[in-house]
């Protein structure tokens, strides 16, 4: 029997400014910041959110190992909420932040999906949708 696997524990962001990906991952996506240290006694930064998160590397200065070309603003990420378009839209208007598309239909991993794409300080596309 092949092995598989059964969901995604977190993923790496490569990122210029830490600090401003935090605040925008906080304040326009609702994310929790986390300081953690790993086996190596290092000091890192992650964003939590539902059973995920994102790790950060400060691009440059990426911890081993890594992928093999990190570079910021090349992720393409979709985020599915349970908050509706219409909330998130307003919010986003509150925010500053530019809504690029959308609402628009989508396809998502389990089926149709309706999304808003944005983009976060690295021009990384983020995409917000609801399940139907």
């Amino acid at each position: 029997m092949r092995p598989k696997l059964s969901s995604l524990d977190h993923f790496v962001l490569t990122v210029q400014d830490i600090d401003q990906t935090i605040r925008f991952y906080r304040d326009v996506l609702g994310m929790t910041p986390e300081k953690f240290q790993p086996a190596d006694g290092s000091v890192r930064w992650a964003l939590k959110f539902g059973a995920q998160k994102i790790n950060l590397h400060q691009a440059g200065a990426e911890f081993e190992p890594k992928a093999a070309f990190p570079k910021p603003g090349s992720a393409d990420l979709c985020f599915l909420s349970d908050v509706p378009l219409a909330a998130w839209q307003d919010h986003f208007a509150n925010m500053d932040v530019v809504v690029e598309e959308g609402p628009i239909k989508r396809t998502g991993a389990v089926g149709p999906i309706h999304s808003l794409y944005i983009r976060d300080p690295d021009l990384n596309l983020i995409e917000v949708s609801n399940p139907e």
